[in-house]
């Protein structure tokens, strides 16, 4: 026991004032694939974007014996994205989506990686709608050769919000004041300690202008709609699948058989298999289970919503009821 003890002490005393530490995060396990149900050579990828769109992934907490972290959405999209395009049996993805939106960031960089991967690997992509696919959700759906709805599906909410928060009143009530010292008259414009001037105000709504512009052109673009029409409809209001099959944001309505079925005649088969990518210990047994990275529910969680305010004015393509 002595020997063992003199063992540490020099250890500890060799590592100076450098501070010792053990890793025991889960490691996150590669991808694997699975079949979900079907047969034959050919494959249909079932991929799934769900809940808040961000650039960021929930912090793990640590537990002895915890299931692998979670993995960021975009990073989880991006890596079976490119497991699919190394496999040449893989003919088809469908990317379910139930998310009412999220970044503005997070939101175009998935529609880029998807209309990267329709260019790399030159096969149909299909977007279905689950219970809301909405702003950001829908957004994302842009990227798709073709967009189904299921029948209750919620959409629509193109546009743009910012959500800031203004403490001041409270802060006066409790005899709380700050200060800023700022290089420019504009440096803290947003902060939540002071209301915000007309002017400041139009310089918000200048950037909210710019990216609404950017979420038209791609509606115009990828639905093929007149600009007139297009922004008539991207007023920020939702719509039921039939509302928007009519005003043609959606090409069809249907279930996920339907889809299947859709996707099979787009690649020319009978038969193939339906696959998702899942870690070791990931249940995922049918093309109902969501995977990992998309755990989380349709709604802003407190953590996300502190973020979101707390820290400055957030641009989103969020529906924020």
């Amino acid at each position: 026991m002595r020997s063992r003890a003199i063992f540490f002490l020099l250890v500890l005393l060799s590592a100076g004032c450098s501070l010792v530490s053990i890793d025991l995060t889960p490691r996150i396990k590669p991808l694997e694939e699975r079949t979900v149900e079907g047969s034959g050579r050919a494959k249909i990828l079932l991929t799934d974007i769900s809940g808040f769109i961000s650039e960021e992934g929930s912090s793990p907490t640590l537990v002895i014996g915890a299931p692998p972290p979670r993995v960021p959405l975009l990073v989880r999209l991006r890596e079976e994205l490119k497991k699919a395009e190394d496999d040449p049996n893989v003919k088809a993805l469908i990317v379910r989506i139930n998310s009412t939106g999220g970044t503005v960031t997070a939101s175009d960089i998935m529609f880029k990686e998807l209309d990267l991967f329709k260019q790399k690997a030159r096969i149909p992509v299909i977007a279905v709608m689950m219970d809301v696919a909405a702003s950001g959700g829908y957004y994302v759906a842009l990227a798709a050769d073709t967009i189904v709805a299921h029948p209750t599906t919620v959409t629509g909410s193109i546009g743009v919000i910012m959500l800031s928060l203004n403490a001041e009143g409270l802060l006066q009530k409790l005899g709380v004041t700050t200060a800023a010292f700022k290089s420019g008259e504009r440096k803290d414009m947003g902060s939540p300690f002071r209301a915000l001037t007309d002017e400041e105000r139009k310089i918000f709504q200048s950037v909210i202008d710019g990216l609404y512009g950017q979420f038209l052109a791609r509606l115009v673009e990828s639905r093929k709609l007149p600009l007139d029409v297009a922004r008539t409809i991207a007023d920020g209001r939702v719509y039921t699948a039939q509302q928007a099959l009519e005003l043609k944001l959606i090409d069809q309505i249907g279930y996920m058989d339907d889809v299947l079925k859709l996707a099979r005649r787009t690649i020319g088969v009978d038969e193939a298999r339906v696959v998702v990518y899942h870690r070791p210990a990931e249940y995922r047994a049918t093309y109902y289970a969501r995977s990992e990275s998309s755990a989380g529910g349709l709604d802003v969680t407190a953590t996300q919503l502190a973020s979101l305010i707390g820290g400055g004015p957030r641009f989103l393509y969020l529906w924020w009821p």
